[in-house]
């Protein structure tokens, strides 16, 4: 299953910038279905002034592939991808339930390189696992 999340404030559109967002719904998905997983929510007054807001925001993401948002800045950008989160802007906000069914087809159908490297180290991560269950050793 992959984690995707995006930046809301109804948990119905993406409507609001990384930095600044005040929640995040974070789904489960694979090829078929999709479910909402948690919600991380940020206080505003939490966010004004505050340079190390970006940290709770990335942290509340871990285990995430992906985090839709209306905007993104430079370092949110590098901090994000360092984490293995790719931040992903839209140009103007989007149903959350639409974005869900693209990323359900793209999961299916494979081609889109962030959802292919997730999907990939998922599985890669999932074989050592087994290995080590079944006794595996160097």
């Amino acid at each position: 299953m992959l984690k995707v999340a995006f930046a809301t404030t109804d948990r119905e559109r993406v409507n609001q910038h990384f930095g600044a967002a005040t929640g995040f719904a974070i789904h489960s998905l694979d090829g078929e279905r999709s479910k909402l997983v948690e919600v991380a929510e940020f206080a505003e007054e939490s966010m004004d002034g505050n340079e190390n807001k970006l940290a709770a925001k990335i942290a509340a993401l871990d285990g995430c592939a992906a985090v839709y948002c209306l905007a993104v800045g430079g370092s949110a950008v590098r901090q994000l991808l360092a984490r293995g989160i790719q931040p992903i802007r839209l140009d103007a906000s989007e149903p959350i339930d639409a974005l869900l069914g693209q990323v359900r087809s793209a999961v299916r159908d494979g081609g889109v390189p962030w959802i292919d490297k997730a999907l990939k180290r998922d599985a890669d991560a999932g074989r050592f696992e087994r290995m080590a269950e079944e006794g595996w050793q160097e």
